[in-house]
């Protein structure tokens, strides 16, 4: 199993919400509002002729656990749909998943999800 991380821009969450519910191998995910910048270290933003300057943009950080064969289904549909092709469009992370338990049955790994 592994565990997918993805941190996107807020205003493509529904998108990416409405693809991955589409799929079959969706098992669920996990939202958290999150701020932080890579690289481009912040933006630099204008309202009402002002310019100024945001450190740490605000993003999304999706976390989705999945058997090791749905993995590459669900990222291709993060990123098809979170994808603008400017900078700060986010990075995704997968990490191995050693074991899950649901806490409300004590099922464990596979039937967990």
């Amino acid at each position: 199993m592994k565990k997918i991380e993805a941190i996107i821009r807020v205003e493509k969450f529904d998108e990416v919400k409405e693809a991955l519910k589409k799929l079959e191998s969706y098992p669920g995910m996990t939202k958290t509002p999150v701020e932080g910048h890579g690289k481009q270290k912040g933006l630099k933003q204008q309202f009402r002729g002002t310019t100024f300057e945001v450190e740490f943009p605000q993003k999304i950080k999706l976390e989705v656990v999945a058997q090791d064969d749905k993995v590459e289904e669900i990222v291709n549909a993060i990123i098809a749909n979170a994808k603008t092709g400017e900078v700060g469009d986010g990075k995704i992370f997968i990490y191995p998943v050693e074991s899950i338990i649901r806490v409300r049955t004590g099922e464990r790994d596979g039937d967990a999800l």
